[in-house]
């Protein structure tokens, strides 16, 4: 059987809303990540066959194919092409996917996959709201009769989603407090010990991920106003807006003989699911049970975990549903402490759970993620 290996992965790290990385164009992050990476491969630039990219709200200095813009601005060679893809949340962690699926399949033999976002210049559903001058309605929804004859007409938001979740799941506000001031607890040691140091390449002034919060107390969260009236969900349970860039090396068995590559890990399983698109987030818990199933494993087999922290209402029902060890879960803190830089996210996560799985000896990772419309993807990766 073929086999699609990850030979490197890099990433920035994780700028604050307004912070670091506020006036870098999202072209220059791509690039500056990709040129790492390449930088750091004997094989020829050339030799790549393909640049996918993922990123949301492809508009303004994200727009135009922002995979080859980055590759381009990187001043790598010109024969290369690249490919934006949107699956919300999930769409760099789609970018791994689509370049295994291009080496397991034999008809690429080195591909990059991964992702950026600039969400301080570019925020979330912007691209909804540049819509309406044009005479569009808000919402991708918005007048689509066999949307509204399926759903109905309501407003559909991840925030609405996420409350959804804590009710359904009996999730208390003291309890995803508690799972978030463990993230940045966890991610504060992790910087501390300096577990990404191997994985972060610094980029201008800023050389380390700017999200988590070395105040934050327990007390802080408990007094914050709840998101939506009566709800449980405050901002101190929901992820960070960010900015940021990471990127993936995939080469098949040929490519690693040819061009003298060291292969980290083996993607061992892909796969993504979706249900229920107006909790919408909710779809990693039967997205891993089916990755399970196909794959033949168990939820004890892995020594690491990566479920994007959406919200901590996310993370705490996927636990309950699958026995997860919480302790194998977002070891180095997760994106309510790191930040969520939504197309970046997935490779950002891929990449730090390779290097955790390294840090620790680990065999065996998974990474899942919640995406809009109700999507979650699910990798695999065997430690090399």
């Amino acid at each position: 059987m073929a086999e699609a290996y990850i030979v490197d992965a890099v990433r920035l790290p994780v700028g604050r809303r307004g912070g670091g990385f506020a006036s870098a164009h999202p072209a220059d992050m791509g690039a500056h990540v990709l040129s790492a990476l390449m930088g750091r491969s004997p094989a020829d630039p050339a030799a790549v066959e393909d640049v996918v990219f993922g990123c949301v709200d492809n508009v303004g200095p994200q727009a135009g194919d922002i995979a080859r813009t980055c590759w381009l601005a990187a001043g790598l060679p010109e024969e290369v092409p690249g490919v934006t893809v949107d699956r919300q949340c999930g769409s760099s962690q789609q970018a791994v996917h689509f370049a295994a699926q291009a080496v397991l399949s034999g008809t690429s033999d080195l591909v990059v996959a991964g992702g950026v976002q600039n969400m301080s210049q570019i925020p979330i559903a912007y691209a909804m709201t540049a819509a309406e001058p044009l005479g569009f309605d808000r919402g991708p929804f918005v007048g689509s009769e066999g949307w509204v004859k399926r759903y109905g007409d309501g407003e559909v938001t991840q925030f609405a989603g996420a409350e959804m979740i804590a009710r359904d799941w009996d999730l208390s506000r003291e309890d995803m407090e508690a799972w978030s001031y463990q993230s940045h607890r966890r991610a504060i040691r992790a910087i501390d010990e300096g577990r990404f140091e191997r994985e972060i390449v610094p980029f201008g002034d800023v050389t380390t991920d700017e999200g988590p919060r070395r105040d934050t107390t327990p007390e802080k969260m408990a007094g914050l106003k709840t998101l939506v009236e009566g709800g449980r969900l405050t901002a101190a349970v929901s992820s960070q807006i960010s900015d940021s860039a990471a990127a993936l090396l995939i080469a098949s068995e040929r490519a690693v003989k040819d061009h003298g590559l060291t292969p980290r890990a083996r993607i061992h399983h892909i796969s993504a699911r979706g249900e229920d698109p107006i909790r919408m987030l909710s779809a990693p818990i039967p997205a891993t049970a089916y990755a399970l199933k196909k794959s033949g494993m168990t939820i004890g087999d892995f020594d690491a975990v990566e479920i994007n922290e959406a919200f901590a209402s996310v993370v705490l029902s996927w636990l309950k549903e699958t026995g997860a060890d919480p302790e194998r879960v977002n070891p180095n803190g997760g994106a309510i402490a790191l930040g969520h830089p939504l197309g970046a996210t997935g490779a950002r996560l891929m990449t730090t759970l390779l290097h955790e799985l390294e840090r620790t000896g680990g065999r065996y990772g998974l990474q899942t993620m919640c995406e809009g419309g109700g999507q979650a993807n699910v990798t695999i990766i065997e430690r090399l």
